[in-house]
């Protein structure tokens, strides 16, 4: 199945931490297909915190959707992330975009991301990897740019 996942980082050594997350994804379970540049972008929700670095990837993976999120938690919690502040900062966080075509509406997963559409930080780097991409809404990506502050990184 084809996945998108956004990678979030700003704390300590971003790079080596988004890079790590890439890594780790990779297995014979999931296989990571495209990588988009890094961008920095402003934080979302609580605002006094460093800034972002955020990528998207796609993987084509055979886990389900819980099994996959169950992988990137695993990720985060080897690379240091504690979740003590809603939206607050971070080591690393990978959040599950899209999965395929499905649909989820659980305590544990909502599919596709939430807050997909109103995130530049998601919808720039998804657009760059996945330029031909209909969102759930029926929009293009090419539509849809969100809110928010991005800028590619040269790095």
């Amino acid at each position: 199945m084809r996945a998108f996942l956004g990678l979030g980082s700003n704390l300590g050594d971003r790079a080596h931490y988004l890079g790590e997350a890439i890594s780790a994804l990779g297995s014979p379970l999931t296989e990571v297909m495209a990588t988009s540049r890094i961008y920095e972008t402003e934080p979302w929700g609580l605002m006094n915190q460093p800034l972002y670095w955020n990528q998207v990837i796609e993987v084509e993976t055979s886990l389900e959707p819980l099994e996959l999120l169950g992988v990137c938690q695993q990720i985060e919690n080897q690379l240091g992330r504690e979740r003590k502040v809603h939206w607050g900062p971070r080591t690393i966080d990978i959040d599950l975009l899209i999965y395929d075509n499905r649909f989820s509406k659980s305590e544990k997963l909502i599919l596709p991301h939430p807050y997909l559409e109103e995130r530049a930080f998601v919808l720039a780097p998804l657009r760059e990897i996945a330029p031909e991409l209909v969102l759930t809404s029926g929009r293009s990506i090419s539509e849809v740019y969100g809110e928010g502050k991005v800028h590619p990184l040269v790095i």
